[in-house]
């Protein structure tokens, strides 16, 4: 018998592609504060390692702003009969496979350019921190319908039913 999570063949649903705009607009925000910030400093003290540090971090947050789109794809889950598989990341994946017995809390987030956007992060939290999990970038109504029925088959496994 195989050690190995048996991951079926079912269809991962994806957040939402306005997502990406949520991510690179705060992306190019924390940019332009920490790289203008550098870069002031660097004017002022007049040291050639500090440009050169300021446009390391430069080129950091472009790199990370072109890649963003294919992070957000990368995100994902499935309900299945008795978990939520929840994945994320390209380089370093992560797997989080969440009994509904063990959920304690699910709550639905929505940041100011998110909810202008129409979109909503779903978080649940289970008794071990290792576990909570955060779905960003889903719309209003789906975040609302997959807390309601996470809510309910919580319930009913805690339950015993």
């Amino acid at each position: 018998m195989s050690n190995r999570l048996d991951l079926p063949e079912a269809e991962w649903r994806r957040v939402s592609p306005r997502y990406i705009v949520v991510d690179v607009v705060g992306y190019i925000i924390t940019a332009v504060i920490f790289v203008g910030a550098a870069a002031v400093v660097s004017y002022f003290i007049e040291l050639t390692v500090l440009w050169i540090g300021t446009g390391v971090l430069a080129v950091l947050f472009l790199l990370t702003i072109v890649l963003t789109p294919r992070r957000v794809r990368s995100i994902g889950y499935q309900l299945r009969d008795d978990d939520m598989l929840f994945r994320r990341g390209i380089l370093f994946q992560r797997f989080v496979a969440v009994p509904y017995g063990r959920m304690q809390l699910v709550d639905i987030n929505r940041g100011p350019l998110a909810r202008a956007l129409g979109l909503s992060e779903l978080k649940f939290v289970t008794a071990a921190a290792a576990t909570g999990v955060v779905i960003p970038g889903l719309a209003e109504t789906d975040a609302e319908e997959l807390r309601d029925r996470l809510v309910a088959l919580a319930e009913s496994r805690r339950a015993g039913l």
